[in-house]
């Protein structure tokens, strides 16, 4: 007979309440009479999985600029440490049918999207077992119903708005969330798409997420206006505690209900920080100090509040949760493992997957006499 961890026994033996009724914080309302509700039940099912969730993606990111500091992933790489509540609880609050397309900082998203950590970490080391078979990188991953990572600031609004034109070209129910930050939020495209959406009500979410500083500029000294959410102006919008994942998934749900009701668009700014610089190239201190980011982590932490709310509310005990944590560092370390020993592509797989279903045709190289063979 195997032999038991005494913690397992431990929780076996406990009783825990199956909900909790919490009461979370207000948003601030643009246009709306009335906005989320101010009060929210978690099931002890979905406690758990939020907070494995959150921990994946924390741990995930940590081993990033573990990796990158090594040298083993290359070039651009932006983590999301610090705004697990907002991929998470987005997640939680939509169906795995509805879209989402976001900026460059985007590996969260792409785990909550469906994607396992280990086809991210082989993404990033550039490995023929990514996401995006090696090719894409830290910037440029995909999964079903999830259009990236986009590197071009603020590029990727105009194609949510689009998405959710097809959304609604094509008579589904289905909304698109269409994500940026807060030093994208002053972009020309931006406000084009808020106009084109508003005027064909399409059923798509604009989500800021405003993380206080746009590269190494803080949002006071970039935007005449901080108040993201009233930017859509003759769009409704509402400005949510980006750290409190409960918080979000009831913002999100209250959002995506009044698009699939044919109201048009709707802004949500989440209020979130990141923990790490913009890029692992931005040492982060430079424009804010270490006790600003020790203040964030030590009163607003995302997983920090999910797990003293559990925990007081006797939907889990400490010893389960740690034994969570075990099993995350497992995962990660063992994705790690893979995505350093995973092969690179062949040079000759360059030209490949251009198009999604076309036959082989050939591709130029540098220049007319290097040909390269493209198959989808």
């Amino acid at each position: 007979m195997p032999l038991i961890p005494a913690s397992r026994v431990l929780v076996a033996s406990r009783n825990f309440a199956n909900d909790a009724t919490f009461e979370i914080k207000k948003c601030d309302l643009h246009r709306l009479e009335e906005g989320p509700p101010v009060t929210t039940v978690l099931t002890r099912e979905d406690g758990l999985k939020y907070y494995r969730m959150m921990q994946t993606v924390r741990r995930m990111e940590l081993k990033a600029d573990q990796l990158y500091k090594q040298k083993i992933i290359r070039g651009f790489c932006h983590l999301c440490d610090g705004q697990e509540a907002c991929c998470v609880g987005l997640e939680a609050g939509i169906n795995p049918t509805d879209h989402l397309i976001t900026a460059y900082r985007a590996h969260g998203f792409t785990f909550t999207r469906g994607l396992p950590v280990r086809a991210i970490l082989a993404e990033l080391t550039g490995r023929r077992g990514g996401c995006a078979k090696g090719k894409g990188g830290s910037m440029h991953m995909y999964a079903k119903n999830f259009y990236g990572g986009n590197g071009i600031v603020g590029a990727q609004v105009p194609l949510g708005a689009g998405i959710a034109l097809a959304c609604k070209y094509n008579g589904k129910d289905e909304v698109c969330l269409t994500l940026y930050g807060d030093g994208a939020a002053n972009q020309g495209q931006i406000f084009e798409a808020y106009n084109m959406a508003a005027l064909w009500k399409l059923p798509c979410i604009f989500i800021c997420e405003n993380n206080r500083y746009g590269m190494g500029t803080s949002v006071e000294r970039a935007a005449a206006s901080t108040d993201y959410y009233k930017r859509g102006d003759f769009i409704p919008g509402l400005r949510v505690d980006g750290m409190d994942i409960l918080c979000v998934r009831e913002a999100t749900k209250f959002a995506a209900a009044y698009c699939r009701s044919g109201k048009g668009p709707i802004l949500m700014e989440l209020q979130t920080y990141r923990y790490h610089g913009h890029s692992m190239s931005d040492p982060g201190v430079s424009y804010r100090t270490r006790e600003e980011i020790q203040e964030v982590r030590s009163k607003s932490d995302p997983i920090m509040l999910l797990k003293d709310r559990m925990v007081n509310s006797n939907l889990a005990s400490v010893e389960e949760l740690k034994e969570i944590d075990v099993e995350v560092r497992k995962e990660i370390e063992d994705a790690a493992q893979f995505a350093t020993a995973d092969p690179e592509p062949p040079l000759e797989e360059l030209g490949y997957h251009i198009y999604s279903s076309d036959p082989p045709f050939e591709v130029r190289g540098a220049n007319q006499w290097i040909k390269f063979k493209s198959v989808s």
